[in-house]
């Protein structure tokens, strides 16, 4: 893969894996519309450690200093809670991830699949959106809470649905406020998307070659510096606004995939 591809893949990539907007969709889009071929899950879940690398330097205090401290000093507290929240929430997308890694991999990477994703879950974003009622915190945050969001995080491995919109939508349909919702998925994200990272590194380097060494660097790196600023941008802009803007981008760009698929512009399946 050349350089400059890779950079960009990975600047998509840190770009939407926290935006609602399915960034396994992104990856396998923006490649089609360049004429360039699929980068595959492998190469995908690889430069997911850039955006990993950038929820963990963001949360860095929850992450090394409040959970750890309180797993140790206070296991009733919500800290503590918290760092059991999410390796219970990890276990479903864990074990559908398993089950279903050969449609993953093949079928559901179809342009069809994606842009049909990307229509329906901006649907059920807008819903949840409007009955959240944004009533409760973090803070209140049950185990209950964790199993459904994390069962919800599942449905991410469809490419277009997005992590972060399953998960936040399902964090909005509990009752969440935007700005909490979105701070839950981006926490959550980091043992999954790092477990399906370190698992897929050896898979990219044997489809890619010994060559995928530097490009799987260039865009791991290029994912981390624009995830972060991700991050940053989202958790000010639900301070303020609703998830509307993202919900009339995936019913078009979702609308647009299927258009050119249905035409024949752009191959629906890996050419």
């Amino acid at each position: 893969m050349a350089l400059w591809l890779a950079a960009l893949l990975g600047l998509v990539q840190g770009l939407t894996e926290f935006l609602p907007i399915s960034s396994t969709a992104h990856l396998r889009i923006v490649p089609a519309l360049l004429g360039q071929g699929d980068p595959g899950p492998a190469f995908s879940a690889v430069i997911q450690l850039g955006t990993v690398a950038a929820v963990v330097a963001y949360f860095a205090r929850d992450l090394f200093v409040n959970m750890p401290v309180a797993l140790i000093r206070d296991r009733g507290s919500h800290d503590a809670k918290m760092a059991v929240y999410l390796v219970v929430a990890t276990i479903p997308i864990a074990v559908a991830g398993l089950a279903l890694k050969p449609y993953i991999e093949d079928d559901f990477r179809s342009l069809y699949v994606i842009g049909s994703a990307l229509i329906a879950v901006a649907l059920v974003m807008f819903a949840a959106d409007r009955a959240g009622g944004e009533r409760r915190t973090i803070d209140t945050v049950a185990l209950m809470d964790a199993a459904i969001v994390g069962t919800a995080q599942a449905f991410a491995l469809v490419p277009g649905v997005s992590r972060s919109g399953a998960t936040i939508a399902a964090a909005l349909f509990l009752g969440l406020r935007r700005t909490d919702a979105a701070r839950f998925s981006f926490l959550l994200g980091v043992p999954a998307i790092t477990a399906a990272g370190l698992y897929e590194l050896n898979d990219a380097i044997d489809v890619l070659g010994n060559d995928a060494i530097a490009p799987l660097a260039v865009g791991t790196l290029a994912a981390a510096v624009s995830g972060y600023a991700s991050i940053a941008w989202l958790l000010r802009f639900l301070g303020r606004h609703s998830f509307t803007p993202f919900v009339i981008y995936r019913i078009g760009i979702g609308a647009l995939v299927l258009i050119l698929a249905a035409a024949g512009v752009v191959s629906a399946t890996n050419p």
